[in-house]
């Protein structure tokens, strides 16, 4: 009787959460395969981000903060995190909502419904910016005219600069995304395929544009995109989880399965790829890219347009794949290398529309 009293203890315990040994746990975390209870996931899990945010110093008591929403799991963790967090340890910061609408009828329409929500949720004041208010352009107009190969390019493009833009609207000193240590991951490995130095050397920072207007964070650079999602489920939050429809052929998607193999035979492996990509030295030899103004809208360029010009230009000259790719030297008696070199400097004379804000 009392071996099988013990017997049961001992199996009770071993059920019990792994932190506070008293709650069952609900769940195994994916990154330290920790069987804890719903309390203590919340806990471990904003802590980890306050630590990030204090150990890297992102913040400043009196900044104005705006939070890159597009409705999506990660934005909505982001934003009500922040607010949790600012108010717990006393930030001081003054956080917003900026969001893009694109034009993506059946998508971006829906998930904005989702950040309105959650601008009353939190208490947090929202500002959103259009493609086509900035370009003229949306992106339900862009796929007419280019179909769905090279679509991502545009909006990735775009939504760059527009976060930018919204952001100087608000005038706030810092601009927070969602992106987490997945994201990063899968940004390491397509900078690797891609031979592209200059990204490669500065994608695994957890702040960016340091030397532009207005920086960039991420807070979530080693949070793990499976805990986010069950941190917005336990929480039962607000958000869109609908994928964007004109993106499943992006080129990004192969690398995110390669990612989502990995981790499943390794789950540290994600957190391996960022350290690998800090790690990485460019040689000193290698020539980079140096950063100036364009001379159309004076967005930040290394070259005498921005990229979201000469794809403008492209598009309002009904040549969208203008501007797509990288410009190749002009081989001996190369006759669509010549014709590609003429054409693009014949862009750069031309207007292409104010983006001024």
């Amino acid at each position: 009787m009392e071996a099988g009293e013990a017997k049961s203890k001992r199996a009770g315990g071993s059920r019990l959460c792994c932190i506070c040994n008293k709650r069952r746990p609900v769940l195994k975390r994916p990154k330290t395969l920790q069987q804890i209870c719903r309390e203590c996931f919340y806990e471990v899990f904003e802590e980890e981000i306050h630590q990030v945010i204090v150990q890297n110093r992102l913040f400043k008591s009196g900044e104005r903060v705006a939070i890159g929403a597009s409705g999506g799991k990660d934005s909505t963790v982001l934003a009500y995190v922040l607010s949790e967090l600012n108010r717990r340890h006393n930030y001081g910061l003054d956080l917003f909502l900026l969001s893009i609408d694109e034009g993506i009828t059946g998508y971006r329409d829906d998930s904005l419904e989702t950040v309105k929500r959650n601008e009353v949720q939190y208490g947090l004041p929202l500002q959103i910016v259009s493609y086509k208010d900035l370009y003229g352009w949306t992106m339900d107009d862009i796929v007419k005219m280019i179909g769905l190969k090279n679509n991502c390019t545009f909006c990735g493009v775009f939504r760059r600069q527009a976060l930018d833009r919204g952001a100087t609207l608000l005038k706030v000193d810092k601009l927070v995304t969602g992106h987490n240590a997945d994201d990063i991951a899968e940004t390491v490995l397509l900078n690797i395929l891609r031979g592209d130095i200059a990204r490669l050397s500065r994608c695994t920072s957890i702040t960016t544009g340091e030397d532009g207007p207005i920086p960039r964070c991420k807070p979530f650079k080693y949070t793990y995109e499976k805990e986010i999602v069950m941190y917005a489920y336990f929480k039962k939050l607000d958000y869109f989880s609908t994928e964007c429809i004109y993106s499943p052929n992006a080129y990004r998607g192969f690398a995110r399965e390669f990612i989502k193999d990995l981790e499943r035979l390794r789950p540290r492996a994600i957190l391996d790829i960022i350290k690998s990509g800090e790690d990485f030295r460019i040689a000193t030899t290698t020539k980079m890219p140096e950063q100036g103004t364009c001379e159309r809208c004076g967005y930040i360029s290394s070259q005498k347009w921005c990229k979201a010009c000469v794809l403008l230009e492209g598009l309002n000259r009904g040549l969208p794949k203008m501007g797509i790719g990288r410009p190749r030297g002009n081989g001996n008696g190369d006759n669509k290398h010549t014709k590609a070199g003429s054409t693009a400097k014949s862009i750069e004379s031309k207007q292409c529309g104010s983006l001024d804000f």
